[in-house]
């Protein structure tokens, strides 16, 4: 099974090798990827972002809630370099959403039976049943990769400036954070993999050593003097597993 659907702004495509699962899995997923598009965005105005933002929410759903105590925990950890809350600008809790929405995608998937399989949100992966082979882009040069790695079962984030810029803002000062090209995470589940990445990403160089310090998480990163670094068990690929 193959799918590609544009939802949250970007391309999210799925591949299940596993034989009998049916089609109504990626209904599944697809439908829950648009369900947590129209609730947490803050680009939409009456989402539950939006309206809580607004202060028009008496009280907040379960996912909400969750959300922003994992917004709030990486606020902390990071000194304040992450944050949702910036001065002068709506809450935006997307760096958290994205993660936490697809790996809940990838739960429904192996729900319904699916033991190898692959969901790509605009380059962050979740995978299971592998290896799967994984490219990270090049931070400066769209058309070549700067590392590939090999994923069995997890997770990996990319934060960098390529797409849109200087976006990801350091909390503590206000400013956009430049010190990294990019900063990729590879751990057990992809809402800590996105939210690590960017949350280390925002943090600057700094980030590279604070993401290597949490359990189960490997870096991969390119900072702004175009140095690598990686930690030890950074899962770089050999061979030919399957490409993802």
């Amino acid at each position: 099974m193959h799918r590609v659907e544009h939802v949250m702004g970007f391309p999210v495509s799925l591949r299940v090798d596993d034989e009998g699962v049916p089609e109504s899995a990626a209904d599944a997923v697809f439908a829950w990827l648009r369900e947590a598009d129209a609730r947490f965005s803050p680009f939409k105005e009456d989402s539950e972002v939006s309206r809580y933002d607004r202060g028009e929410l008496s009280a907040l759903s379960t996912d909400l809630t969750e959300i922003l105590d994992l917004c709030e925990y990486y606020r902390k950890a990071t000194g304040g370099a992450f944050d949702v809350r910036l001065p002068g600008r709506r809450l935006d809790p997307c760096a958290v959403v994205k993660g936490w929405s697809v790996q809940r995608a990838a739960g429904l998937l192996a729900a319904a039976g699916a033991t190898r399989f692959v969901l790509n949100a605009g380059g962050d992966v979740v995978a299971a049943g592998g290896p799967w082979r994984v490219g990270v882009r090049h931070p400066e040069h769209a058309d070549k990769l700067c590392t590939v790695l090999s994923l069995t079962d997890g997770a990996v984030a990319t934060s960098a400036r390529y797409e849109r810029g200087d976006h990801i803002v350091d909390g503590r000062t206000g400013r956009a954070a430049t010190g990294l090209l990019s900063l990729t995470v590879v751990a057990a589940t992809l809402t800590e993999a996105d939210s690590v990445a960017t949350a280390a990403f925002a943090m600057g160089a700094e980030g590279v050593d604070w993401a290597a310090s949490l359990d189960g998480c490997e870096v991969f990163a390119v900072d702004a003097g175009r140095r690598v670094l990686r930690t030890p068990g950074f899962p770089a690929a050999e061979g030919r597993p399957t490409a993802a």
